[in-house]
């Protein structure tokens, strides 16, 4: 009964945010995608600074703040934000998306499952406070970001 009600919500839900994309503007579609990867990585900025670096002293609220924060843009359905027409670049805005991003369906699941995991993962081991479970959490999470910039990423 559980599965049933999770995979009816979880229908509902996509539904909603592919109606709530469908009636927005491309452009901005592009504008709400960048801005999300944006602020991930500004968190991940800081967690470097912190966890890696160094260069930044050791702040574990700050450290599971910054996690959680990619964690939930990372489950937040932006798949909704590739929708047609995002592919390209319209007017001054200004796409990295490669082509293959909409056409390589299981591909692109692999590397969002693959992300969406690594972005569980560190927030989990952020909320232990343990530095070096969060640097192995880390690199995964940064791995998983260099897969899909890899294969769907244009370089400018």
């Amino acid at each position: 009964m559980k599965k049933i009600f999770l995979g009816g919500l979880s229908a509902l839900l996509l539904s909603a945010s592919l109606q709530a994309s469908a009636q927005a503007d491309p452009e901005d579609l592009i504008q709400y995608r960048q801005a999300g990867y944006s602020f991930m990585s500004w968190n991940m900025g800081k967690i470097k600074a912190m966890a890696i670096d160094e260069t930044v002293a050791w702040d574990p609220a700050q450290v599971q703040a910054a996690a959680n924060a990619i964690e939930a843009i990372a489950s937040s359905g932006m798949s909704v934000l590739y929708a047609p027409g995002t592919e390209q670049d319209i007017g001054n805005t200004k796409t990295n998306v490669r082509p293959e991003m909409f056409t390589d369906h299981e591909g692109v699941a692999k590397v969002a499952i693959a992300f969406n995991q690594s972005a569980r993962d560190l927030a989990a081991a952020a909320k232990t406070g343990d530095r070096d479970a969060v640097r192995k959490a880390f690199a995964a999470t940064g791995d998983s970001c260099k897969g899909c910039h890899d294969k769907y990423r244009k370089r400018r």
